[in-house]
């Protein structure tokens, strides 16, 4: 079995200067990385590849991971930024043995191995176990606001989402028009016109975000009306009326005010001590030795459901990595404190959590 992959020598020699051993100091994070790519398995990055020798040659799984691990680690999650480090950072360039993968080749291998890579977390976590470095004594629970690959200013009022979808709307039925009488009604021709493709993409994602208004404005519409009608029904079988104030009537259509992000529509607009951001509530579970033993991303800008869900994949996390111990005591700030998770999280359940009740001392 042999797979058709371009050679990545680490050792190849140079003659300024002769080798990539040179280039950075042993105890540089560049070299860690490598260190733990070649303890992780692979395999199932390689199977996506053939196995028979045949075809283009391929970069090297094993140095995409490594370019991917050594980005994040310093905060790059761009490909471009990430191409273009790849040719003017040292670190960089002895991580990918001086390959140059272009940004596509980067996207395009972060999209079709995105499971897999996460999975190289509970990986991570095994090395870690052996090496002595997850202690579960005490954890601490925490979320932070991060933002997505989308700007605030992408967000468009709902008057504004249909005014532009009706707008591209009348342009493509004018460029279809268009293309009928240059390649005839039943043809489609080798390409459409020049940026068509774009806006046809952006009229895509202004539609999907039109209909997730529409979406979020009926559901609590129909919510109170199920209420509505269960406490008239209730007056009529008790003969008495229900004492309480009526609930309101809510809008079924979109106010003029909501708003979609065009550019990643699962991102929300989220409020940070610097201010705002487009993005998502990320949230970590840390050990007493600093080590990441759960993570959750979640569109939710308050963190108190959060608990729960954060403490299931806690479980998960800590079984895949076949670690037996479970904390005894665990920590979050006053952002997860309410009485459902008190009762939730009580003991015998496992770890006692020790939540603030305020987010300041009296």
């Amino acid at each position: 079995m042999a797979y058709n992959l371009q050679l990545c020598d680490r050792e190849q020699g140079y003659l300024m200067p002769p080798s990539l051993r040179e280039w950075l100091a042993e105890g540089d994070l560049a070299w860690f990385i490598l260190d733990a790519v070649g303890q992780m398995d692979l395999g199932e990055f390689y199977a996506a590849y053939r196995s028979d020798g045949w075809g283009a040659a391929a970069y090297d799984p094993a140095m995409m991971v490594g370019v991917l691990l050594y980005a994040y680690c310093q905060g790059i999650r761009s490909s471009r930024r990430m191409a273009r480090a790849l040719e003017r950072d040292v670190g960089f360039r002895v991580v990918a043995a001086n390959q140059q993968p272009d940004f596509r080749t980067i996207c395009r291998f972060r999209a079709e191995h995105e499971e897999t890579v996460e999975r190289l977390f509970v990986q991570v976590l095994r090395l870690c176990r052996e090496a002595g470095l997850v202690k579960l004594g005490v954890v601490g629970l925490d979320g932070s606001k991060v933002a997505a690959n989308a700007a605030l200013a992408t967000n468009r009022s709902y008057e504004a989402i249909e005014e532009e979808v009706r707008r591209m709307m009348a342009e493509a039925k004018k460029v279809d028009a268009e293309e009928d009488a240059l390649f005839g009604p039943e043809r489609r021709g080798d390409e459409l016109p020049e940026g068509l493709g774009r806006r046809v993409e952006r009229l895509k994602r202004l539609q999907e975000a039109k209909v997730r208004l529409e979406t979020e404005a009926e559901e609590p519409a129909k919510a109170v009306q199920e209420h509505l009608a269960q406490r008239q029904v209730e007056e009529v079988t008790s003969g008495k009326k229900k004492r309480g104030r009526k609930p309101k009537m809510v809008e079924s259509t979109p106010a003029e005010e909501a708003k979609a992000n065009t550019t990643d529509p699962d991102s929300r607009i989220m409020k940070t001590r610097q201010g705002y951001v487009q993005g998502y509530n990320v949230q970590a579970i840390v050990s007493r030795d600093q080590i990441i033993v759960a993570v959750g991303a979640t569109q939710e800008a308050n963190d108190v459901q959060q608990l729960k869900p954060m403490l299931q994949t806690l479980e998960r996390t800590l079984v895949a990595a076949g670690i037996e111990e479970r904390p005894r005591t665990g920590l979050a700030d006053a952002g997860y404190w309410s009485e459902a998770n008190v009762t939730a999280c009580s003991p015998p359940e496992g770890t006692e959590w020790l939540i603030a009740t305020t987010k300041s001392l009296p």
